[in-house]
Parts: C-alpha cells; structure tokens; sequence
C-alpha cells in the first residue's frame, strides 16, 4: 500500500515546490538572539522570531534554568496529577496568575495545548463559542474538539460580533474567543468594546495572549492592561515560548473555579507531561524580572515605532499595527519567498508568509521587532527592504 501513498505524497511535495511554496528550514547553530548563525556560517539579522524582549539567551534565565537541573532533575516522567507536580509548578501558576490579575492558573507542555485543551471540558452542545475569524490555529482546533454551537465573526468588527451574540442567545451559555493580537497582521483585538458587548449579551470572554503578553500594555501585561479591563477577562491563555524567554510551555489562567475544571477534565493536562523543572523556573525568574521595570517593553516599543515609520517612509505596504508585529504586504505568494531570500543574502533572515498561513492573495513578511534589536540592526534592515524591494519592483 504504502508504494501509493508514496507517489500521491511525492505528487503533492513536487506541485508545492513547483509553485515556490516549499517550507524549508534554515538551520541555526547558534544561540537565538538578534544576530544569530546559520549552519552554513553566514551570519545574519533574525527579524522573523517571537523573542519580543529579547530574553531567549538571557544570562539570568539561564542561570535559574541550571539551578533547577542541580536541585529538581532535568525531568518529571510523569503528568501532573499522579506524580509530575513540584514545587516550581505551583509557584510558577501563582506568579502568571499575579501578574495577569487572575485568580489560578495551569500549566501545559504548549500553548496550542492549553488552547486545544481548553473547550471540551467547559462546554457542551448547549453553549456557543462565538470565535473571531482571524484566531490562531491552535484555538480553531480546541473548538473543534468541542461539541458547542460554533459562531464566527470577522476579525475585530464588532458589528459581526454583536450579530453573532443575537443568533447565540438560545444556548446556554456563550464564549466570545479572540486573540489579544493576531499574529500576522499585529492589530489588538479592541478588549474594551468586546467587554462591553459581552455584558450585554451576558457572555464570557477567552482572550490568547500569546504574541500580546509582554508586548503591549504600559506593564507588557497584555491586552486586558492596554484597554483597562485587569481582571475582566474570564480566561487567557499564553505562552511562556515568546516573549516570556522563548523556550516553551503554555499556561490557562483565569477564574479558579474553571481552572479547577481544567484540572479535572482537560486532557493535554491530563496526559501530557509537566513542563521540565528548568523551564518553570527560568519562568519564575522572568516574571520576577518583569515586576520590577518595564526598560525591555519601552525599547521593544521605541524600536517598532522607528522600524514602522522608517518603513512606511519607504513606501512600503505596511498593515497598522499595535503591536511588535510588521506585516509587510506583497500580495504574491511566490514573491514572498523571492523576497526573502534576498533579504537573507543581505543578511536579513525573515520569512515570506502565504496561504494557507494567511488567506489567498494576502502574502507578506511579517517582520517582528525585539527589545534585542538594536537601532544600526533596524537600520540595516530598513536599508536592505527597500533595496530588495527596488529589485523586485516592489517599490519604484
């Protein structure tokens, strides 16, 4: 059988190369930070990485990640309830909970599982959840493992949302589920009026403040800070493989009755193994360090604000953002890849973006900015974009 399934997979690979749409995997050898090394020895810019704050090869990171493996093991062999729960777990939870307002949290291995692990055990075919279309993949497939009604708005129009609030009105109970901001095209989801449309059409609010948290908010406490609602949100969820250090690891956190739900019902949770004493006590260090100045959020800030002008100044198509992200719109997804590799040349390594990670026709580089940049980085950058973008007749 499997000489069929060959041809047919080889068939499809051979169709997505000749359309220039190949993922290919640029190899690194080197720590990630903002001047990084590829196996091939060029180095190279990384401008296409979720290290916001510059914390992925933090000194103090790594300091608290080798007292764990001296004091705690490099493993817990084990899922949390029958014995993979210690110490640094439980404080980890706290911390994350502290720093969003929340009243409990849980850990999982990945945000895609806390995100897949979150529905199933809360609702049933009785509730809706009312999702933004543009949400992450990770919350699409957690829906979809749920039996609830399913409503889609389009993305951050409150108009769509409030129309989908009518039509949910006879279940139950009703979820609205947005990103904080979505990943590629950097706007925030707008929390205040969300919060406003689901008082009144009494529903609760699930926010994934994955590309959000550390980011935006005077204090990089996400999106419930930037718009004042600190407390409001029924659930988030994030990631501790962004800005918060970049090595991995999810957490739900929220109203403690419906994290002990999660506790009992979520089966990422159930079956997964804790996260690796190390990285939970690298998580507590960040969060410690994050309480006590907001210096990495205000270059992080500074930086996107100089690289986006300066790039709009070059007249680039570029998506408004409140975020770190830059989407730098070329529309063709062959042009995309072409562009990207040039960059790469140049010695800017970023990724070109094409349905089906973005929708037909709206290909792009998303260029994420880090508190790890430099401004003579930004600048080469911005040099090399507009170049590449002369070349290729992007720019006239």
């Amino acid at each position: 059988m499997y000489g069929k399934f060959q041809q047919y997979l080889q068939t499809e690979l051979d169709s997505i190369t000749e359309a220039g749409l190949f993922k290919g995997e640029r190899i690194i050898n080197s720590p990630q930070e903002a001047e990084i090394t590829l196996t091939t020895g060029q180095k190279v810019l990384n401008f296409c990485m979720n290290n916001y704050l510059g914390l992925s090869n933090n000194q103090e990171l790594i300091d608290a990640a080798k007292n764990a493996l001296d004091t705690r093991g490099f493993g817990m062999s084990s899922v949390r309830f029958i014995c993979g729960t210690q110490d640094l777990h439980k404080e980890l939870e706290k911390k994350v909970a502290e720093f969003f307002g929340t009243e409990d949290t849980i850990l999982y291995a990945a945000a895609f599982d806390a995100n897949g692990g979150v529905f199933e055990p809360l609702f049933s075919e009785e509730d809706a959840i009312i999702s933004d279309s543009l949400n992450h993949a990770s919350i699409i497939d957690g829906v979809r493992l749920c039996k609830a009604q399913r409503y889609r708005y389009e993305n951050a129009d409150m108009a769509s949302l409030e129309e989908q609030l009518i039509k949910a009105q006879d279940q139950r109970f009703r979820i609205i589920v947005t990103d904080g901001v979505f990943s590629m095209d950097g706007n925030t989801a707008p929390m205040d009026e969300i919060n406003k449309l689901a008082k009144k059409y009494d529903a609760l609010i699930m926010v994934d403040e994955c590309h959000s948290a550390g980011v935006v908010g005077k204090t990089g406490r996400g999106v419930t800070e930037q718009f004042n609602i600190r407390g409001e949100v029924d659930i988030i969820t994030g990631t501790l493989g962004k800005a918060f250090g970049g090595a991995i690891g999810g957490f739900t956190t929220g109203k403690k009755e419906i994290i002990e739900m999660l506790r009992q019902r979520s089966r990422p949770y159930l079956f997964s193994n804790s996260i690796p004493p190390m990285v939970a006590n690298a998580g507590i260090k960040m969060f410690d360090m994050m309480s006590q100045t907001t210096a990495l959020q205000d270059k992080l800030h500074a930086n996107t604000d100089y690289f986006v002008k300066k790039m709009i100044n070059a007249g680039f198509d570029i998506k408004p953002t409140k975020s770190a992200i830059c989407a730098v719109m070329l529309y063709d997804a062959k042009l995309s890849q072409d562009f990207a590799t040039k960059l790469l040349a140049e010695g800017i390594y970023v990724i070109g973006f094409y349905y089906p990670v973005v929708a037909k026709g709206q290909a792009r580089i998303r260029v994420q900015l880090s508190a790890a940049h430099e401004t003579k980085h930004l600048d080469h950058a911005i040099t090399a974009f507009t170049k590449i973008g002369k070349e290729l007749g992007v720019l006239k």
